[in-house]
């Protein structure tokens, strides 16, 4: 299992979307990956994502104009 991090900082929707959707193909099922955004459409949009995709969102975390959701590949 591994960890990485996506930086989607400073793109709109539906860029955020799109770069955590490009990352997880290259990802192995359980690795887990920290998507770090600015955007906070994100706080819906990659959990809807990851549950028709099958993924798990872990945490969400919301740190003054950051925003930051860690899924497990599934």
């Amino acid at each position: 299992m591994s960890k990485e991090t996506l930086n989607a900082k400073r793109l709109l929707c539906p860029l955020p979307v799109i770069r955590t959707q490009d990352k997880v193909k290259t990802m192995q099922i359980g690795d887990v990956l920290e998507v770090v955004c600015t955007d906070p459409g994100v706080m819906q949009d990659i959990p809807a994502w990851c549950r028709i995709n099958g993924h798990k969102v872990l945490d969400t975390l919301t740190d003054e104009m950051e925003y930051t959701i860690i899924l497990e590949v599934g």
